[in-house]
């Protein structure tokens, strides 16, 4: 029989991740290298600049970069039906990374829009091939798809700097690889809100991503299109994904450890977690931004390294949790 917490503790839980959440995203307002008095807002117009043009869209996009990721990696995981992948360690980040210098190369006058399309459709071709290779693993072997999902993404990241490096892009593949939100000002995050619209659509088709998860046979005979479900799926990881990696880089670990703890506390029916996953991945990562800020206050420390760190203790964390329970 497998123990479940009362739904109680479950909201509970929310309720604190909630006022957590709250409490960082004033917290983030706050701080910076110049000081920002709240009460100045309606008087002071350097103050209000400020607040409008870096920390509002700053903290804003770490808030819609952490729960993007957070669903890109549960839904990657509910499609290749394993719990140790996510985009940054499965080819998708890395694809996106290969997408944007692509466009570097052949369209250097290219939008942030333009960017982020040529990446998507790389990263959904990277995605695919994985996702192919993935299901003809043998079942039985768990560790070998994450095994075979850093490889695959070493090889596409070697390729990536190794182009990089023959065109001298190498100082702008370090902006793409390395995740942080130093640059990210008014005007140039507003893209990450179509994370928030992949979002929502991953919620309004969750019913479908579950039952995918069961495996084609199951699917096809509960009259549901598997091939074009398992597509939609891919479109909404691949967006994501470059998203994040064209406004603010790779940030490792999130899609990760995220879907995997709320899963200890909610299972694993889709429609009610991904909510739950959402909010957890947007307080871990304006959490680790708000570290990386304070740590070597007045300079930063980029919130891919404070993640790094970070992240790689929860998830050693959930290992020891996996082998003292079984």
């Amino acid at each position: 029989m497998i123990d479940r917490k009362p739904r109680w503790t479950n909201w509970t839980i929310g309720l604190a991740v909630g006022l957590g959440s709250a409490l960082l995203f004033c917290l983030s307002l706050a701080v910076g290298a110049d000081d920002l008095v709240f009460a100045r807002l309606f008087d002071d117009p350097a103050t209000v600049q400020l607040f409008l043009a870096s920390r509002l869209p700053r903290t804003l996009a770490a808030m819609l970069t952490g729960a993007g990721l957070a669903i890109a990696g549960l839904i990657m995981q509910t499609l290749a039906r394993n719990r140790f992948v996510e985009p940054a360690t499965a080819g998708t980040a890395q694809s996106a990374a290969l997408g944007i210098l692509i466009a570097t190369l052949l369209f250097p006058a290219a939008t942030l829009a333009t960017k982020t399309l040529i990446a998507s459709v790389a990263a959904l071709t990277g995605t695919s091939v994985f996702l192919m290779t993935a299901h003809r693993l043998p079942p039985t072997q768990p560790y070998l798809v994450p095994l075979f999902g850093l490889v695959y993404g070493g090889v596409i990241g070697a390729i990536v700097t190794f182009v990089g490096w023959q065109a001298d892009l190498l100082q702008f593949l370090d902006i793409w690889t390395s995740g942080e939100f130093s640059g990210v000002v008014r005007g140039r995050y507003e893209l990450l809100w179509g994370a928030a619209a992949m979002i929502v659509l991953a919620w309004w088709v969750a019913d479908r991503l579950t039952v995918v998860s069961l495996g084609r046979e199951i699917s096809v005979g509960l009259g549901l299109s598997y091939q074009r479900t398992l597509q939609l799926g891919l479109v909404i990881v691949s967006v994501i994904a470059a998203l994040t990696v064209v406004i603010v880089g790779i940030i490792p670990f999130v899609g990760l450890v995220v879907p995997n703890v709320v899963s200890r506390i909610m299972g694993d029916n889709l429609r009610g977690t991904i909510p739950w996953v959402a909010g957890c991945g947007a307080f871990l990562v304006l959490g680790c931004d708000l570290l990386g800020r304070l740590l070597r206050y007045p300079y930063e420390i980029p919130v891919a390294t404070v993640m790094g760190v970070v992240g790689g203790l929860l998830f050693l964390r959930l290992m020891f949790m996996r082998s003292a329970h079984g």
